[in-house]
C-alpha cells in the first residue's frame, strides 16, 4: 500500500510507478467542493453558491496502445481493467470502476476519439461525506483523458461530460452543481452558478482578508435512507411546480411566495417549495453581500438557510443539527449543512483564529450525546480542476 501520509499527488505518482513501472506521463488534480448555500435549488433551476477545497483527487497516468484501461485506486488497492466493448453502452462496469469507465464512455458518447491509458488514483477527498468525491474523481479523470488525447473540449462544457458520465453511466441522479464546482472554481473564490442556463460567475469570497475561515465538519453521521428520501424531495418539488403552473420552483420569487403557498393543498408540499424559494432568495442575498466584500455579513443567512433546511425541507439530522448548535453557541458567524441531506457535513464560518475552539465545542457535543467523534478540517476557496506541474 502507499504511504497515506505522504501529500496525495506524490502518492497518486508512486502508485503508478508501483503498479506500471516508469514514471507517469503528468498529474492531474480536481478538488471536492462544498455548496457554501444554495441546497436543493439545482434540480429547480435555481441558485448555488459552491466553492472548492483544498482536499483533492489526483490522478498520474499515461497513455497506452491498447483501447483499454488500465486503473489503480488508492482506497481499495485494487486495479481494475476495461475495454471498448465495457463502454460501448452504460453500466457494464460496476463499483468504484464505474465513475472511470463513465468518463470514457461520456466522451466518446460525445464523438471524441479517447486514448487508452494506464491510471492511478489517490485522494484525500473522504467519501460518504457530501463533499463531491464522485465528481471529483470524473473530474480529474476527465482533464487526464482530455490531456492524454489532445482532446479539445472547452471548460463550459466539461461539467455535462462529468455530469452525464455519472447520471447515465453509473446512474446516479446527480445535478450539474457538483462537476461545474469542482471543474470551474477559482481560488479565494466562490461559483455563482445559474442551474436553468449554466452561466457562471466568479464572486470574490476573501476570507483571508476578513480574517474569517471556514470550518467544515463532518457529521460522520451514517446516511439515512439519503437515496429515497433525495428522490422523494425531488417528486415534492415537482409536483408544487406542476400546482403552481410555473417550469420549475426558481420561476416563483420570494415576492410571490405568501399567494403561492395559499395555492397549495398539501402541508408537506407548502413546506418543500418554501424552502427552495426562499432559498434561492438567499443565495442572491449571499452573492450580494459577497460583491460588496461584506463578508461577515453572510453568516445570519447560513443559518437561516440550515433552519429552513431543518424545519422545512426536513433534511438533517442529529448529528448535523447539534454541530450546527455547537459551533453557533461557540462563536460561529453562521453555520449551516451542507450537501443533499441526511447525513454529511456542516460549514460554519468562523473567526480564522477561533477554528480549535469552535471544533473543541462541537466535539464535547458529540461526546455528551454519545455520536462518533466528528472529523474537522479548516478551509479556504481553492483552484478547480488543473494539471499540476
Amino acid at each position: 500500500m502507499t504511504d497515506p501520509t505522504r501529500a496525495v499527488e506524490d502518492r497518486a505518482a508512486a502508485g503508478f510507478t508501483t503498479r506500471y513501472g516508469g514514471q507517469a506521463a503528468g498529474r492531474w488534480a480536481a478538488p471536492g467542493r462544498v455548496n457554501l448555500i444554495g441546497e436543493h435549488t439545482d434540480y429547480n433551476e435555481g441558485f448555488v453558491l459552491p466553492f472548492a477545497l483544498p482536499l483533492r483527487t489526483v490522478v498520474a497516468a499515461d497513455r497506452q496502445d491498447a483501447e483499454q484501461w488500465t486503473v489503480w485506486s488508492e482506497l481499495s488497492d485494487e486495479t481494475i481493467t476495461f475495454g471498448a466493448d465495457d463502454v460501448a453502452e452504460a453500466g457494464r462496469v460496476t463499483g468504484w470502476g464505474a465513475y472511470v469507465a463513465g468518463v470514457v464512455w461520456a466522451l466518446r458518447e460525445a464523438g471524441h476519439r479517447v486514448p487508452g491509458a494506464r491510471l492511478a488514483i489517490a485522494s484525500d477527498v473522504p467519501l460518504g461525506s457530501g463533499l463531491s468525491s464522485s465528481a471529483a474523481l470524473e473530474s480529474a479523470v476527465l482533464a487526464a483523458l482530455l490531456d492524454l488525447g489532445g482532446l479539445e473540449l472547452p471548460a463550459e462544457l466539461q461539467p455535462r461530460v462529468a455530469q452525464r458520465a455519472e447520471n447515465v453511466y453509473v446512474g446516479a441522479p446527480t445535478g450539474i452543481m457538483d462537476q461545474s464546482a469542482v471543474i470551474r472554481c477559482r481560488a479565494g473564490h466562490a461559483l455563482f452558478l445559474d442551474c436553468r442556463d449554466e452561466s457562471v460567475e466568479q464572486i470574490p469570497f476573501d476570507l483571508d482578508a476578513a480574517g474569517l475561515a471556514v470550518l467544515v465538519i463532518d457529521s460522520r453521521a451514517p446516511h439515512r435512507h439519503a437515496d429515497g428520501e433525495y428522490a422523494a424531495r425531488r417528486r415534492s418539488c415537482e409536483a408544487g411546480a406542476s400546482a403552481l403552473g410555473v417550469p420549475a420552483l426558481r420561476d416563483v420569487g420570494v415576492d410571490q411566495l405568501d399567494t403561492a403557498l395559499a395555492q397549495l393543498d398539501d402541508e408537506e408540499t407548502r413546506r418543500r417549495v418554501r424552502h427552495v424559494v426562499t432559498e434561492d432568495q438567499r443565495v442572491l442575498d449571499t452573492v450580494a453581500l459577497l460583491r460588496a466584500a461584506r463578508v461577515r455579513d453572510i453568516g445570519p443567512l447560513l443559518t437561516a438557510s440550515h433552519v429552513s433546511m431543518r424545519d422545512d425541507f426536513e433534511i438533517t439530522v442529529p448529528e448535523i443539527d447539534t454541530a450546527v448548535e455547537a459551533a453557533l453557541a461557540a462563536g460561529a458567524l453562521g453555520a449551516r449543512m451542507t450537501g443533499g441531506g441526511f447525513g454529511g457535513c456542516v460549514l460554519a464560518l468562523i473567526e480564522a483564529d477561533r477554528a480549535d475552539e469552535v471544533t473543541a465545542a462541537v466535539e464535547a457535543a458529540y461526546a455528551e450525546r454519545g455520536f462518533t467523534a466528528p472529523g474537522t478540517v479548516t478551509v479556504l476557496p481553492s483552484p478547480g480542476a488543473t494539471r499540476l506541474p
